[in-house]
């Protein structure tokens, strides 16, 4: 398995955005995020390590503003940790190597594909085409992509 890692490298290279949502727990508003209605095959890796976090074919459309998945590729590359801020009480995700914050889950997901809603902000990820996996060392994720969309 590849090295996943917060680099300071990959840290220089964020956008002002993306600083803010995976280093400083921040939110991008409901609608502006890039990948919101991507519809291509492949998947979502962490924009600062990379390690894989979410396939389109467990994408779906939810209405909230954000891009919306019903489980994570592999449960090892998501940590959830209780969120009591803004008062409220939220299941915030953040990814294992990378430490970026992701978003929060939610129980009110497709009840068909197991009830949970992973609300991920796109600043967050970074989309790896299906037919750029193999190249870019995602070839083993290629089970979990639809062929086509």
């Amino acid at each position: 398995m590849p090295e996943y890692r917060k680099t300071p490298e990959a840290l220089a290279k964020l956008t002002p955005i993306q600083r803010h949502v995976t280093q400083d727990s921040g939110t991008e508003r409901p609608g502006t995020g890039e990948l919101l209605d991507n519809k291509a095959a492949g998947i979502y890796v962490d924009i600062v390590s990379g390690e894989p976090l979410f396939a389109s074919s467990d994408k779906f459309e939810s209405g909230c503003g954000w891009p919306s998945f019903t489980k994570p590729i592999a449960p090892a590359f998501v940590d959830e940790f209780r969120d009591v801020t803004h008062g409220m009480i939220r299941t915030e995700v953040r990814s294992h190597h990378g430490d970026s914050h992701l978003g929060h889950v939610f129980e009110d997901g497709p009840r068909d594909r197991g009830g949970l809603r992973y609300c991920i902000n796109s600043a967050s990820l970074r989309f790896v085409p299906r037919e750029q996996m193999e190249e870019q060392g995602y070839g083993e994720y290629l089970n979990q992509v639809e062929d086509v969309q």
